[in-house]
């Protein structure tokens, strides 16, 4: 008696697996009718779901994005979001970048404008508290691929550095022509210079944590150049000059900017340039030309004149031809330089002593700082990079 239930439960089995196959059997001759009479049917679904996936592949195509009109091939870009949400602000490599927008921030408008925009408060790099939609310079390799950012190979180097051999080229060359839309229009502490101003071009110099000392500028990633437009909420024009800073110790004292003057000078003066300036909206170029150790700097406007500055990047000598005995004697001689161009918002939401610092408002929600006019917004219509020009 003690196999007679599995006997049994086996038995059952045995009935219901012949019911199966004989309810299958049935099943298929009347699903054959059925599955004639539903195939059209699923085949046109699967037509209209191609069709649709088609049309939305060529409706993406159809947005043109900034990589259609420029050349992107030897830039990443640093945006002021944290899309995929790991707390940092978001950049977008170089290979991805020729098909990339993103609304509101980095788009083509409709005159083929690259348009950049970073409200005052928002995601941006780890050592800085300004915020940007901006370009960073990369040197691909014969294959595609960008070498780190611990490799010389990325970056550009003056003539007289000792290891320019390792450098990707020696000098180089940036052209823009942009417009300024807008700039912040408030700040806690509108006496301190860097409110109400963006900065469209740079050059800047390698962070290189492991090989900087305090004894030097080298590897602290300074900036020789740094291409300013500043326009006060009450004038109806605004100042472009440009500013090379010290090449020092970050946390040296005398590590500043130095100021130079192109149409106005905003750093220094609170002066309404009036028809001397350049407006909202108003075009203006730039070109940055780097020939063995010397930067040459050219500025030109509609109805302003032509404006040129050169200064050897090599030594303590400043763009008047004056040594500045608190920069560095070989100033940028060993730096890794780079080119960076873009909208690099300089009203800073923080709230410090130094003259970096003018407490801008934020929000950091898009829409109510852009209501409030805190953000900036610039337009290039032309921006090129390339070697440097041989100046005779």
């Amino acid at each position: 008696m003690t196999d007679a239930k599995p006997i049994y439960l086996a038995g059952l089995a045995v009935l219901s697996l012949i019911a199966g196959c004989n309810d299958t059997q049935n099943d298929k001759q009347n699903d054959t009718q059925t599955s004639s009479n539903s195939k059209t049917a699923i085949e046109a679904n699967m037509e209209t779901m191609d069709e649709l996936a088609n049309a939305a592949d060529e409706t993406k195509l159809a947005i043109k994005v900034p990589g259609d009109v420029f050349d992107l091939s030897p830039w990443n870009i640093l945006l002021p979001l944290d899309r995929d949400g790991d707390g940092k602000a978001d950049r977008i490599e170089n290979k991805d970048l020729p098909r990339f927008h993103v609304d509101e921030f980095f788009y083509l408008d409709d005159n083929n404008n690259m348009v950049f925009a970073a409200a005052n408060k928002a995601f941006t790099s780890p050592t800085s508290t300004n915020t940007r939609s901006e370009l960073r310079q990369v040197y691909a390799d014969e294959n595609g691929n960008v070498p780190s950012l611990e490799n010389p190979a990325n970056y550009f180097a003056l003539a007289s550095n000792p290891e320019a051999d390792k450098f990707a080229a020696i000098g180089a060359r940036m052209e823009a022509t942009l417009k300024v839309d807008h700039v912040s229009t408030n700040a806690k502490y509108h006496d301190k210079p860097p409110a109400y101003s963006v900065v469209v071009g740079q050059i800047h110099a390698g962070k290189l944590d492991e090989l900087r000392n305090n004894e030097s500028g080298f590897g602290w990633g300074n900036e020789p150049l740094k291409i300013y437009y500043k326009k006060y909420p009450n004038h109806d024009t605004g100042t472009v000059f440009w500013n090379y800073e010290l090449n020092l110790p970050e946390n040296n004292p005398k590590r500043t900017d130095i100021a130079y003057p192109v149409w106005g000078d905003g750093w220094h003066d609170s002066t309404d340039p009036g028809e001397n300036g350049i407006a909202l909206g108003e075009s203006f170029s730039y070109e940055i030309n780097v020939y063995g150790d010397t930067m040459y700097l050219t500025f030109n406007a509609d109805n302003h004149p032509t404006v040129r500055h050169q200064i050897n990047l090599a030594n303590n000598v400043d763009a008047n031809g004056f040594i500045d005995d608190y920069d560095d004697p070989v100033a940028y001689k060993n730096d890794w330089l780079f080119f960076k161009a873009g909208a690099y918002n300089q009203c800073s939401t923080k709230d410090a002593p130094t003259f970096r610092y003018p407490a801008c408002p934020g929000t950091g929600d898009w829409e109510t700082d852009k209501k409030a006019g805190n953000y900036t917004r610039v337009s290039f219509s032309h921006l090129q990079v390339g070697e440097a020009i041989e100046v005779k």
